[in-house]
């Protein structure tokens, strides 16, 4: 890179903007997600628009736990894909980190009946811990220099629909990730909740009734499929080949894999190893 171009990266740290959960849109997420000067950031906000994204962060590169959950959300991602779902993951390290760690993943590690396993969603190197503090993935009483693990699931309207949160000690569960997605989905397209436990194919939640008249007919005079186990709570059948689940779009530019450098002196552009 020219000198020319590492000193406006410097000068021009990526753009933050304090938002709450409820709030977050699109353009915010540009902003985090790029430097101020990227002449990609435009491009990288119509990758995501229309997706459900799932942003996380992990505590540090060339850890064990994280090495396991990188190695399952890539070997994972195929599956979120074809729910319209693409992954961006963080950490406060540098993108040179990332990439010495998702070589050696890829080239050292053995794990579950995972190896020659190959990371290609982003990851942002937000060594200045700017993107991190801004959505709460520093916690001064776990650590001060790195994230826990915090799960953003976000929609295809730029809003931040669901937040996990995970100690450094202990990893994340996928398969719930998964199914927290694909019932946020169900959701979206019935109209209804999913109770506990709920797993694609099982019944679901009709939105409690808004009058004493509807109450008493959903009990005496229940809709095709639906049952009433008292008059605020009635669930209805949706069988699994009945979910409209939403399906992936094809992108016009899918990000390579490795490091998307936030706010830092080096190049933002996205690193392949």
């Amino acid at each position: 890179m020219n000198k020319t171009a590492s000193q406006t990266i410097e000068q021009a740290p990526a753009e933050i903007v304090p938002v709450q959960p409820s709030e977050y849109r699109s353009s915010a997420m540009r902003r985090r997600l790029s430097s101020a000067h990227d002449p990609r950031a435009n491009q990288l906000s119509e990758d995501y628009a229309g997706k459900w994204v799932i942003l996380f962060s992990h505590p540090a590169d060339f850890t064990p736990v994280c090495t396991t959950e990188f190695m399952t959300f890539a070997a994972m991602m195929p599956e979120f894909q074809a729910l319209n779902c693409e992954l961006i993951g963080l950490s406060i390290d540098s993108h040179f980190a990332h990439i010495a760690w998702l070589r050696t993943i890829k080239e050292k590690i053995k794990y579950k009946n995972m190896a020659n396993v190959e990371v290609t969603f982003p990851l942002i190197a937000d060594v200045k811990m700017e993107v991190a503090k801004r959505f709460g993935m520093v916690q001064p009483a776990a650590s001060d220099t790195q994230a826990v693990r915090a799960v953003f699931l976000i929609d295809p309207k730029g809003k931040v629909r669901a937040l996990l949160y995970y100690p450094l000690s202990n990893g994340r569960n996928f398969p719930e990730l998964k199914r927290l997605l694909i019932s946020l989905q169900t959701s979206d397209a019935h109209g209804c909740a999913t109770p506990a436990d709920w797993q694609p194919g099982d019944d679901v939640i009709v939105p409690p009734p808004g009058s004493c008249g509807t109450a008493k007919e959903r009990v005496e005079k229940p809709a095709p499929g639906a049952y009433a186990l008292d008059w605020f709570m009635t669930f209805q059948k949706l069988p699994k080949e009945a979910l409209k689940l939403q399906r992936q779009r094809r992108p016009n530019f899918l990000p390579s894999r490795a490091a998307l450098v936030v706010g830092s002196q080096s190049s933002p552009d996205l690193w392949t190893c």
